[in-house]
C-alpha cells in the first residue's frame, strides 16, 4: 500500500461511517464492525511497505553468495 492511498482511504471510510450514521446504523454496531475489520486492515499497513516483491530479492541474494558473484 502507498502513502499517498492513506487520505484516500481515510476519506471512503469518512464517507461509509456518515452514510452508515444517515442510514440509521447504530454507533454500537458501526464500532464492532471496525472491531472486526481491525485485523484484517493493520495486515494491509503493516504487510503494505513490503512491495509485493513475492520474495525474489532473497532469490538473487542466495544466488549471488552462492556463485562466488559480487
Amino acid at each position: 500500500m502507498k502513502r499517498k492511498q492513506l487520505g484516500l482511504y481515510a476519506i471512503a471510510l469518512a464517507i461509509l461511517i456518515v452514510g452508515l450514521a444517515f442510514a440509521g446504523v447504530p454507533l454500537q454496531t458501526m464500532l464492532f464492525g471496525l472491531l472486526v475489520l481491525a485485523c484484517p486492515l493493520m495486515m494491509m499497513f503493516m504487510m503494505g511497505g513490503h512491495g509485493g516483491r513475492g520474495g525474489s530479492d532473497d532469490q538473487h541474494h542466495d544466488q549471488r553468495h552462492t556463485t562466488g558473484g559480487s
